[in-house]
């Protein structure tokens, strides 16, 4: 298997990005990166967004876009995101949070995954694949099995993959290589997060996640893209970019 790719989530910038939006891309472009999963446009057009990562030599193969659950226009907000996606060039749709809340029921469960389902009919119609981002509430257990495993289980493969946040993982008490093993096939990305022992983000290989068997199980099931996030910073959030990216590249991954 060949090495994913590597990139990073727009939202590690997100300070940056709205106050100049096109500026950051340029900015992240600058850095060596060649690839980003975007996450918000700040009012700008696709044709826009899609000019200025363009001319910073930027590919954009996903974005997390929210669904407006509690809303009665849900399903017309999805649509007019799936028409900006094509128009923008994006291959992938990934739902980064649902709100399932804090003790949910079994059918809470499934109400979540029947929107995601409904969501993903609507979003792989167009011709994109659809994905839902986790973080740790989803490797909770409900009736015995894992939210997660009951999504992935319930929603057929054709409709959705997952983006395995490997940080999350990790802070949910799993091992992410060993759920990178378990969904080979279905990860086309995952997102590199770290943690402190504290729950803080910190720059990878500062934190908690093993990532000597994390990536090379994301190498061995096929996983396209690496997608580096960060929330919190001890620096700015650029200079943290540039440190992930500085921590890959020293290991042969760009």
């Amino acid at each position: 298997m060949s090495k994913p790719q590597v990139g990073i989530q727009l939202y590690s910038v997100r300070d940056r990005s709205e106050k100049d939006f096109l500026s950051t891309i340029r900015e992240i472009g600058e850095i060596g990166y060649k690839n980003v999963e975007l996450a918000g446009y700040y009012g700008h057009s696709a044709k826009e967004v899609r000019q200025a990562l363009d001319d910073a030599g930027l590919n954009a193969p996903s974005a997390h876009i929210g669904l407006t659950v509690n809303d009665a226009a849900i399903w017309d907000n999805v649509k007019k995101q799936v028409e900006y996606s094509l128009e923008l060039g994006l291959k992938r749709f990934i739902v980064p949070w649902y709100p399932l809340g804090d003790n949910p029921a079994l059918d809470d469960v499934h109400r979540m995954a029947d929107t995601l389902e409904q969501a993903a009919k609507l979003v792989t119609e167009s011709g994109l694949a659809f994905g839902y981002h986790n973080h740790a509430f989803e490797f909770k257990p409900v009736e015995g099995k894992l939210v997660i495993d009951h999504l992935m289980e319930r929603i057929p493969a054709e409709l959705l993959f997952a983006e395995f946040d490997l940080g999350w993982v990790k802070v949910a008490g799993q091992d992410p290589a060993e759920y990178v093993k378990k969904y080979a096939g279905r990860l086309p990305l995952v997102h590199a997060k770290d943690f402190k022992e504290d729950g803080t983000d910190t720059e990878i290989g500062k934190g908690s996640v093993d990532w000597d068997s994390a990536l090379k199980a994301c190498e061995s099931a096929g996983v396209e893209y690496i997608i580096i996030e960060q929330e919190r910073y001890d620096v700015s959030s650029l200079e943290s970019a540039k440190l992930n990216y500085a921590w890959f590249k020293e290991r042969g991954w760009i």
